[in-house]
């Protein structure tokens, strides 16, 4: 189905998503912040990340946007997963150009909806849906 990054701090949202992707038939690995992520990226060369925003060391706007400006992952797609819902704070998201934006609580079906839309786009090489 598609490899699939986790990050997120907080330990039962991080398992919550990866249990629900593993049971979908996606290959999950974990990150606890940004810069984890950032130090996992290249090993795991995954099709999606999901992120959440706010975390210690490296927040989820500038992991994206570093994951953005990296040519070895710009055709990573990106999926925002945050307790923020301002409609600035999706504006932001486009401006970095992550792929998708739902905000917490999520609901697990369309999330998982959405990470495969997103793995079956990245395995295609196509753009991806609107946020």
């Amino acid at each position: 189905m598609g490899r699939v990054l986790v990050v997120d701090d907080d330990e039962v949202i991080r398992q919550l998503i990866a249990v629900n992707l593993t049971l979908e038939g996606f290959d999950v690995y974990t990150a606890f912040d940004g810069q984890d992520c950032l130090d996992r990226v290249r090993e795991v060369d995954p099709d999606v990340i999901t992120l959440d925003v706010m975390m210690p060391r490296l927040d989820g706007w500038e992991t994206a946007t570093k994951l953005r400006t990296d040519p070895r992952t710009t055709h990573v797609k990106v999926v925002l997963i945050t307790a923020r819902a301002q409609e600035d704070d999706k504006r932001r998201g486009l401006g970095i150009g992550v792929d998708s934006y739902l905000t917490k609580p999520f609901d697990p079906a369309e999330l998982i909806q959405v990470v495969r839309d997103l793995a079956v786009a990245a395995k295609s090489g196509s753009r991806s849906p609107e946020i």
